[in-house]
């Protein structure tokens, strides 16, 4: 399973992104009593249905040609990463600088894993948030989980 998505992932990566979105993640799981392979694409301004129409209609004839498979049935899924997705990388927190975020910790300090405040800042090894006028600054690698919180 594992080669499946690394030979998606190097073949694939530079397609979608010449077609101006991010490849986020590949996965190759079983659902609904079948595989999946599951490409999951972003772009600053979000993406919507007919940006995954688009995507898998330009990489599956590719993966046609690869045959990352073995020839194994699989149904083909591009989807975006929603609204609650793990912010992750150096380009989630660009996008989230200055909004709300939560996050929790893998083990507790000063007493408590969970967190939230507005992001204030971050660099390669931390990631800085004002809650409460108080500014706090977490390790990268003691962050088990941070999402945007979402209010309606």
């Amino acid at each position: 399973m594992a080669k499946v998505k690394q030979i998606c992932e190097e073949k694939l990566k530079g397609v979608i992104e010449e077609m101006g979105f991010e490849l986020v993640e590949v996965s190759y799981v079983k659902e609904n009593g079948g595989m999946s392979l599951i490409f999951t694409i972003d772009k600053d301004e979000g993406v919507t249905i007919d940006d995954c129409e688009l995507v898998s209609k330009k990489i599956d004839p590719i993966l046609d040609e690869l045959n990352p498979t073995d020839d194994a049935p699989y149904t083909l899924v591009v989807s975006s990463r929603g609204l609650d997705r793990p912010i992750k990388t150096d380009r989630d927190l660009k996008r989230t600088l200055g909004k709300k975020v939560e996050l929790t910790l893998f083990s507790k300090l000063n007493g408590k894993k969970e967190f939230s405040g507005v992001l204030k800042t971050f660099d390669e090894k931390t990631v800085t948030l004002i809650e409460n006028e108080k500014e706090l600054v977490f390790e990268r690698d003691k962050i088990a989980v941070m999402k945007l919180v979402i209010e309606f």
